[in-house]
């Protein structure tokens, strides 16, 4: 017996128009790909003769339209509509028990994993709270210095990628005064004990260690967590990696912004798979210019952060070329465009979310917007200091309750977004 809560309109855990609401003609249709995950909507808004299938990407492009399974209707996926008062419609039941035989997981490794719930109509308190850093550049305990990637673990410990400090820090929700170095810190060199500007850290529950993109030593690097380590192991070695993500097969995915290219890995194996981009530096559906952050989702869809372009590119599974989500107008603060993007995230709805740097803000862009439209959720009030202001975001994180944390990388500190 699982446990299961539905909040707002998606639907987690339970099978296919099993009941999600007090309301019995509403039911929960899957979303493409994902696992037990739907929205809870009213199963009779339309005649099935009315319903068009989904585009090959699973896109739909009327406006407050999802992709879905509904195979009462069609075998294939197709557009269904969420109207804005599908809460009314459809409330959702608090809690509830579902019988089931899917499996617990014990462990989580990947970002895809880790994602709770987070309701299409979410907003997040535009003022931040300070959960590390914040105290000025330096080197001490209670300071940061240049921080890029982050990674969220289970009980809220934010595990940060340090570029200027040359190290990897972790700070406890139950301390956000000092944090604690475990990995590097022993100033910048090649040695297996020392870091040189890392760019990405990921945190991997099944062995119990990190895994650094180790930038200035091209190499991606493994430390254990466990108390007493003082050294990594090399994974990748000769690679000018820059973003890292794992997948649920422990697939590791690797950047490399020299060859604009995203490759895949199986550890332990010297040999690689290329997943995204390869074909030259460039602006082309099949190119990249710079690709830095990544995002694995359960079906094994890589995206990027193309940073020279401005953009954000999808890759489908096995695709000769990538599909914009949102950008690749030039550099800009339109809502259509983006100003070198960094770290992103996408939840199980399929939605973006993109620390959109040069613009100070993070972005939520939709897929399958004809526009190419994203909405500043955080920021944008102008690059600054202030509770409500970025000085370059960069790292990008949601805890299992849908708060937000960003690396803010200028002010050398990790803002917290509570979800509303």
């Amino acid at each position: 017996v699982l446990l299961v809560q539905v909040k707002s309109q998606i639907c987690h855990g339970v099978a296919q128009y099993a009941k999600c609401s007090p309301n019995t003609g509403c039911g929960c249709l899957h979303i493409p790909g994902a696992i037990n995950v739907g929205i809870c909507s009213y199963e009779f808004l339309v005649e099935c003769s009315e319903l068009v299938k989904c585009d090959h990407n699973n896109l739909c492009y009327e406006p407050d339209h999802r992709c879905f399974h509904h195979p009462r209707c069609q075998s294939s996926p197709v557009c269904y509509p969420v109207p804005t008062y599908n809460r009314q419609l459809c409330p959702p039941i608090t809690m509830t028990n579902i019988t089931t035989t899917a499996p617990v997981p014990t462990t989580t490794t990947t970002r895809a994993q880790q994602l709770g719930n987070i309701p299409a109509n979410a907003t997040w308190a535009q003022n931040a709270v300070t959960i590390a850093g914040g105290n000025g550049y330096g080197g001490a305990t209670n300071q940061l210095s240049v921080p890029h990637g982050l990674f969220v673990d289970d009980d809220q410990t934010v595990v940060i990628a340090e570029w200027a400090n040359h190290r990897i820090v972790q700070w406890k929700k139950s301390d956000t005064t000092n944090g604690q170095v475990v990995a590097g810190g022993k100033d910048a060199g090649n040695g297996l004990h020392q870091l040189d500007r890392p760019t990405d850290v990921l945190i991997d529950k099944e062995t119990n260690s990190l895994t650094i993109c180790d930038y200035g030593n091209r190499r991606v690097v493994r430390w254990s967590r466990r108390s007493g380590t003082t050294q990594g192991e090399i994974l990748i070695d000769n690679i000018q990696c820059y973003g890292l993500a794992m997948d649920e097969q422990r697939y590791l995915y690797v950047s490399d912004w020299e060859k604009d290219e995203v490759r895949r890995y199986q550890l332990g194996e010297k040999n690689s798979t290329l997943v995204a981009g390869g074909n030259g530096k460039g602006d082309e559906l099949n190119q990249l210019n710079w690709p830095k952050y990544l995002f694995v989702d359960r079906q094994q869809t890589v995206y990027v952060s193309d940073y020279n372009n401005h953009r954000v590119m999808k890759w489908n599974k096995g695709a000769n070329e990538g599909i914009v989500i949102i950008g690749g107008q030039g550099q800009g603060n339109a809502l259509t465009q983006l100003y070198y993007p960094n770290d992103l995230v996408i939840d199980t709805l399929g939605t973006l979310y993109v620390a959109d740097s040069w613009n100070h803000r993070v972005m939520r862009c939709t897929q399958g917007d004809k526009q190419k439209q994203g909405a500043v959720i955080v920021g944008g009030n102008g690059q600054g200091a202030g509770a409500n202001q970025f000085n370059f975001p960069f790292g990008l994180s949601f805890d299992r309750h849908g708060n937000l944390y960003v690396a803010d990388r200028d002010n050398n500190r990790v803002q917290r977004f509570s979800i509303e």
